[in-house]
Parts: structure tokens; sequence; C-alpha cells
């Protein structure tokens, strides 16, 4: 892969940059990004080579498509329209149904191959970019069929050489299983730290009183609203019967409390502890 073009230079696309330029020295990083601020951030801290623009993607090797999802279905279509025949392009989407969908009768759908690599931090931007941030991670592929298979081959082979592990899914299910691995725990942050902060005014008080359990817990609400909103908009769903399930639970729970119920609390507590066991199963 000698030209390698990453639109949205933040912290996904960043670090995809970042192992790839590793991995393959010659090969030449391209950045494209409507934030002008982050292409210059991106070039001075060497995720990228050179400042590009859709005009030039003739020559990509490689396009990851690393920006919001609902960016992703307007920026999609005109990055297909625009490659050789010989180009890969991946997207690295939290949804995939409406993505799938939206280039399903593209003439150059056989060079897109729908990705889901299941890594990242709370932060943003292209200084959030981590050399090694997917070795290990788990990445999920969408209707491999639909890709061409000598292009899939090269797009696999990197993947391979990242460290990544590869699972299978179909878009619709993997829309729906999502929605409670990553978009409700995203959820639960964000209300727990607008709770916390509405309840007590006095924020340096909460702070210096908070443990690591309250940290860990939001630290997920400092994620950028900016791409969890498109998230929620197209796994709309998925995501309100998630949310239904947890907010049932959260009553029964309370209910319980009210009654007076602590056994039937421990129990509810000590039951939910196996996920430990499932947890460490898949590490």
């Amino acid at each position: 892969m000698k030209n390698v073009f990453v639109i949205g230079v933040g912290l996904i696309g960043g670090s995809f940059a970042l192992d790839i330029k590793k991995q393959k020295p010659s090969s030449t990083i391209y950045g494209i990004d409507k934030n002008e601020t982050h292409l210059s951030e991106a070039l001075n801290l060497g995720l990228i080579d050179e400042k590009s623009s859709f005009e030039e993607l003739n020559k990509a090797d490689l396009v990851i498509v690393a920006i919001p999802v609902d960016a992703t279905l307007e920026v999609l279509p005109n990055v297909l329209d625009n490659i050789n025949d010989e180009a890969i392009v991946f997207d690295v989407g939290s949804t995939k149904e409406d993505i799938c969908l939206k280039i399903k009768e593209h003439p150059k759908r056989r060079n897109f191959l729908a990705a889901h690599p299941i890594a990242g931090t709370e932060f943003s931007g292209p200084s959030a970019a981590i050399q090694g941030l997917y070795k290990n991670k788990t990445n999920i592929i969408y209707e491999v069929e639909e890709t061409a298979f000598k292009l899939q081959e090269k797009a696999l082979k990197l993947f391979s050489d990242l460290g990544m592990r590869i699972r299978y899914m179909n878009p619709k299910a993997h829309d729906k299983h999502i929605a409670y691995v990553s978009h409700l725990s995203h959820i639960s942050s964000f209300m727990l730290g607008k709770t916390v902060i509405e309840k007590e005014k006095n924020e340096r008080d909460i702070f210096d009183m908070a443990g690591s359990g309250f940290e860990s817990t939001v630290r997920l609400a400092k994620s950028s609203p900016a791409m969890w909103t498109p998230i929620f908009q197209q796994n709309k769903t998925n995501v309100i019967e998630t949310l239904d399930e947890y907010i049932s639970n959260l009553k029964h729970f309370r209910q319980l409390m009210e009654n007076g119920d602590f056994e039937a609390v421990y129990n509810e507590m000590a039951t939910t502890n196996h996920i430990k066991d499932i947890l460490n199963g898949i590490q």
C-alpha cells in the first residue's frame, strides 16, 4: 500500500495512520479533514505526510473513512466515486446497517469493506492518536462477500499486521448488540455525570470526594458529543430498546430497596458478578 488516505485525522484515523506508518514506512499517508486545524495538527504531529483532498483519491491504494457516522453516509459515496478500481476503502463506524444500505447499489460496492474496530478512548482529535491502539483488539467485518476477494485480502492482511482479531457479523445484528455493550454504557456515563453535576453545585467538593469507581464510570462522559449523537440517531430503535430494559432494571432495584429487601439486593449483585468471569474469558 503505497498511497494511504485517511479521512478524519482524529483518534481512530490518526491511530491507524501511526500504525500503518510503522508497519509500512515507505507508504505515504495523506490526510483529509474538514477541520483545517486538525489537518495542520496531524501534519505537525507526524500522523500524516501530506494534506490532501477528494480530488486526489484516484491515486489511493487504501482509504480509511474515520469520521462520524452521519458524515460517513454523505461522504462514502463520494469516496467510491473518486477511487480507482484497485483501491480498497473501509470505514470504522459504530453503526453499520444504514452505511451498508447507503452504498448497496453503488457501482464500486466491491471496493468497500464495512468494519468496526472495537478500540478507542474517551479523547478525540489528532493529539489523541495512539500507536498500537489496535493491537489485540477485535475488528468486526460485515458483508465481506460484497467486497472483491483480492481487495478484502489486502484489508484483512493489514488488520492482521496490526494485531487485530477478526470477527464477522451482519449489520443488523451488530447494531442491536453494540447498543447493549457500547451505546448504553456511554448514555449511562453521560447521565451519571449529569445527575451528579446537577445535584451537587460545588464541583470541587464532589470530585475531591470521588473515588476510582466514580471516575471509571463517568470516563466515557468525556467522549465527543459530535461523534455520539449521530450514533444514537442512526441506532435509535435499538438504543431505545436497551434503555427500556436498563430503566426497568433500575426501577426493580429501587423497588427492592424501598421494600427493605436487601437479601434480594445482595442476590441481584451476586448474580451479576458472573460478568467478571465472562469478561475474563474473552480477554
